[in-house]
């Protein structure tokens, strides 16, 4: 009875049960409003989302595809900041130059930059160090090398040329 008195009146009565339904009809009211264009704008950028993102987020490539192409095999590391600086790896995959500083160890990694020619990655290995390793893809038997971190409590940076150099041998 006292909201159609109010109604008619325009006065609000003192009857606080009144005021407090009239505050919350109007909260509602100014809220649903004035959220009107954000849940608009958040339903249609959930779409966006899924309708042009989705396909594409299936169609990735795997993670470091890149060191997948490389031959496994017997590979030379030409240091190129030490004359004369040359080893030999044997490696099943080319995800083993990531940590050619650390070939044996179980390390957790972190991939910086994963494209179609680089690949950068940190790693770290508990108690015995950490590395950023950066692999630059020109060939399937030829790659540059960039690696720097701490193995066995001593620092190191390599860059060099890696080389595929024929089958492993026993």
């Amino acid at each position: 009875m006292a909201y159609i008195e109010f109604r008619r009146t325009g006065m609000v009565p003192d009857h606080f049960g009144v005021r407090a339904c009239m505050m919350d009809r109007l909260l509602r009211l100014v809220t649903h409003v004035a959220l009107r264009p954000v849940v608009w704008a958040l339903g249609a950028a959930a779409f966006a989302l899924l309708a042009f993102a989705g396909p594409t987020l299936a169609a990735q490539r795997p993670s470091l595809a890149m060191l997948d192409l490389l031959q496994p095999g017997q590979w030379e590391v030409r240091d190129r900041d030490l004359a004369g600086g040359r080893s030999r790896i044997c490696i099943e995959s080319g995800r083993r130059l990531i940590q050619i500083r650390h070939m044996r160890e179980a390390c957790r990694s972190f991939t910086v930059q994963d494209t179609a020619d680089t690949v950068t990655v940190h790693y770290t290995c508990p108690g015995n160090g950490y590395g950023q390793t950066s692999v630059r893809f020109e060939s399937a038997q030829l790659v540059q090398l960039e690696t720097q971190g701490i193995a066995q409590g001593l620092p190191f940076n390599v860059r060099a040329e890696v080389r595929r150099v024929g089958a492993c041998t026993s």
